[in-house]
């Protein structure tokens, strides 16, 4: 299958190479925040959240999207933020119920995606929501993480570390509400607009 216009099928690009590196710290980050090694994890989480941005910026200024860019920065994502919401419940550094609430709306995405695959979608167009959502998720957790700790830095990470927390939970509920919105139009018999 030939990529859309505009995405190329390269692999070897600097935007997809920023994407892999991302996914090979997911499971050094994972023994990090376990094994309390706060200071390995904090840098991780942050580079994550630097090349995460980088490589989309990158791709779009150079003209350098491609299928596997497309591929991996959203499984980047999902895995770092798993991994960071499983390390900080089991660490009791944020409560179960966070990490069960954006379980329900990965749950509910994959409704979703399966029925615009048995349309014939392979995926519905990611918006400016979706990004923002995972934009706070990624800096909330690396505050929420250094708010553990003690001292002055702890307790001003703390409430902002929890403000980004909020705004990513509803903004990533509201992204998985808009591609439902989005997959009902698409759905919607022609010549009838889907209300």
């Amino acid at each position: 299958m030939a990529a859309p216009p505009g995405v190329s099928d390269r692999v070897l690009t600097l935007p997809n190479v920023l994407s892999m590196l991302r996914l090979l710290g997911v499971p050094v980050f994972l023994w990090a925040i376990l094994t309390g090694r706060d200071g390995l994890a904090l840098a991780l989480l942050t580079a994550s959240g630097v090349t995460d941005y980088l490589d989309g910026k990158i791709a779009r200024k150079y003209g350098l999207e491609s299928r596997v860019g497309q591929l991996l920065d959203p499984i980047a994502d999902r895995l770092y933020i798993v991994s960071t919401l499983l390390g900080l419940a089991w660490r009791e550094i944020i409560p179960w119920w966070v990490v069960w609430v954006l379980f329900a709306r990965e749950a509910f995405m994959v409704v979703v995606v399966l029925i615009a695959k048995r349309h014939g979608w392979n995926g519905l167009p990611v918006h400016f929501v979706g990004k923002a959502a995972t934009f706070n998720l990624l800096y909330a957790f690396p505050l929420l993480l250094l708010a553990d700790g003690d001292g002055t830095l702890a307790r001003i990470a703390e409430p902002v570390g929890w403000g980004f927390a909020w705004w990513g939970i509803a903004l990533y509920w509201v992204a998985g509400l808009l591609y439902a919105v989005q997959l009902r139009a698409l759905l919607a018999p022609p010549g009838r607009v889907a209300t």
